[in-house]
């Protein structure tokens, strides 16, 4: 069968919400039993629409000979904010979602665990892994308003600096670093700056404007933003270590996802598992490593931290873990970082 060419309106940036829906429509000549609205935060061209979500898309429809289609709306282009988006799967406004889960602080504790540092390092298959094999006994507790799909992270949380370069954690001292959620603000107090939550499609101005002196992000962000024109200093750990991650979740409206025939839930299944999610981690991976390409290529420094500066950061980032631990004592608290340590360690590469 012959498939459309996908449409976008025109004018569509990257990370710009807008009030017009940019449509993606993936369609085979026949007509679809199951059309699904599949809704984002992110830009047409970001990286995470073009590099994951629609590959994955395109493996539905495919897989399922047509009887699925998804059009994808990104930029948020369904209307409300980032953070409304789990809400919106949840109650039926759209039928999938790409999100966040820190956007929505406090419902994903399960999955929190892996996004604090020294827990997550730099490993993405591994954790995307690990947060698979935890679902059943642990993870699918935070998930009963949908159906997951599958959870994956990032490369991890590196250091953009719009002025002032960072070589030692007390160079962080006083500044004012953008975060995307709740681990993240714990992480940054504990450097000696102070957090500014924000969704990242605001991050440009804000670097912009000065409301923030840097960010905790990755590096695949860059090009969608042009994070290189507000920014001069791009830092990291050695051996491309994070000061922890951040979770996502594609996640399918509850009822939505038991209306379908068995068969193909068995479609979605099969492409939610340990290959696609190895698959997602040398996304991002390739992806990270584009970005800083493109900040380095811009005239930015790139600065990797040396093993005793990145020491200095893990000294003082502990208690962080330790901190996390004892606000989810109902959850396992310290037996449930050494479980999710451990399971990463399985995976590890």
């Amino acid at each position: 069968m012959q498939r459309r060419h996908f449409l976008t309106m025109a004018g569509a940036t990257a990370g710009a919400a807008v009030a017009s829906p940019f449509v993606v429509r993936r369609a085979w000549a026949a007509s679809p039993e199951v059309t699904l609205k599949f809704h984002h935060f992110l830009g047409p061209k970001s990286p995470a629409q073009v590099e994951m979500i629609e590959p994955w898309c395109k493996r539905i429809e495919e897989d399922s000979k047509g009887r699925v289609k998804i059009d994808i709306y990104p930029s948020m282009s369904l209307g409300g904010a980032p953070p409304q988006l789990f809400r919106q799967v949840a109650t039926g406004v759209v039928d999938i979602i790409w999100a966040v889960n820190g956007y929505t602080p406090g419902l994903f504790p399960h999955c929190e665990v892996f996004e604090l540092p020294t827990v997550f390092t730099n490993d993405i298959a591994a954790t995307n892994l690990a947060m698979r094999a935890m679902y059943k006994d642990h993870i699918e507790k935070d998930y009963g308003a949908v159906h997951l799909l599958f959870n994956h992270v990032h490369a991890g949380q590196a250091i953009h600096m719009a002025k002032k370069p960072v070589h030692k954690v007390e160079d962080l001292n006083g500044t004012r670093l953008r975060v995307p959620g709740p681990t993240g603000v714990d992480v940054v107090k504990a450097v000696g700056a102070a957090p500014v939550t924000m969704p990242v499609p605001d991050l440009p101005q804000a670097l912009s404007t000065n409301v923030v002196d840097g960010a905790l992000i990755p590096w695949e962000i860059i090009p969608a933003l042009q994070l290189q024109d507000v920014t001069k200093y791009q830092i990291e750990g050695p051996e491309k270590k994070r000061l922890g991650t951040t979770t996502f979740q594609v996640s399918m409206n509850k009822d939505k996802w038991a209306a379908l025939p068995d068969d193909l839930k068995q479609v979605f299944d099969k492409n939610c598992g340990e290959e696609w999610l190895r698959e997602v981690a040398k996304i991002w991976r390739m992806d990270d490593d584009n970005g800083i390409a493109v900040a380095v290529k811009h005239g930015n420094e790139h600065i990797t931290l040396t093993d005793e500066a990145w020491d200095g950061f893990n000294k003082v980032l502990s208690p962080v873990v330790d901190s996390w631990a004892k606000a989810h004592e109902k959850i396992g608290g310290q037996d449930y970082v050494k479980t999710a340590r451990d399971t990463i360690g399985k995976y590890a590469s």
